[in-house]
């Protein structure tokens, strides 16, 4: 036997012992450590305000400041007219939601360009998907023509939409995608997270973010132990350890 399959042989049988020498946690050994853990409840109130107000559920985070006594750290009036700037956006109402926008913090546009060239090319979107060509075309050349001569990336997005023109039927082209409901989904998502930035506020949520951190804790322990794991991240329930 060559020395090569020798060590290949070896790896084998080291990786074997590993499998069958993992640590097996009990679910009461394991809830026991869980309960050692000791978390505030204010804290948790806050991750959960932290989601309502960064997702816009502005009544619920009214309701819930009530109830808990969880003061959010931005004011909820702002919710309000940060959801109808979005709201605007995914109903094509580009014109609007760029006033709203400037009313709230004229900032927001003035320094942020490419937030700006994107509100300005779903804009042109929206003349295409209405049918209004020369409209579209008169807008492409005088308000985001200057701006693609400035920016190379600018450019490729405003030929890439022009291109729209190219088809009788827009919504069967290979660039329909433009045209879908997740393209104004989008904007209106990079909008949102530009006022947010705007008001000293995460443009994310923390709850998602630390659920991403349990699955991959749990995937670094299962390569060392079996315990009680959650599945299931809707209802959170712990599974017995699989040996």
């Amino acid at each position: 036997m060559s020395l090569f399959w020798i060590v290949i042989r070896r790896l084998a049988e080291i990786e074997e012992r590993m499998a069958t020498s993992k640590k097996v946690i009990t679910r009461e050994e394991w809830e026991k450590r869980l309960n050692d853990v000791k978390i505030r409840k204010e804290d948790m109130n806050k991750l959960v305000m932290n989601f309502l107000v960064t997702e816009g559920y502005v009544e619920a985070a009214e309701k819930f400041r009530m109830e808990s006594g969880t003061k959010p750290d931005i004011d909820l009036a702002t919710i309000s007219d940060r959801m109808a700037v979005k709201k605007a956006v995914q109903c094509g109402n580009v014109e609007d939601a760029i006033e709203k926008v400037n009313d709230l913090n004229p900032e927001i546009l003035d320094t942020n360009p490419q937030l700006f060239f994107h509100l300005q090319q779903q804009r042109l979107i929206e003349l295409i998907r209405n049918g209004k060509i020369e409209e579209a075309l008169e807008f492409a050349q005088e308000e985001l023509a200057p701006r693609g001569e400035e920016n190379q990336t600018f450019l490729e997005e405003l030929e890439r939409t022009v291109s729209l023109l190219a088809f009788e039927d827009v919504s069967n082209c290979p660039l329909g995608e433009l045209l879908d409901i997740s393209q104004r989904l989008k904007t209106a998502s990079e909008v949102n997270a530009a006022i947010l930035t705007s008001q000293s506020h995460e443009k994310d949520p923390k709850l998602p973010s630390l659920l991403k951190m349990l699955i991959w804790a749990q995937n670094q322990l299962d390569e060392k132990a079996a315990y009680p794991r959650i599945n299931n991240l809707s209802n959170a329930t712990l599974e017995d350890p699989t040996v």
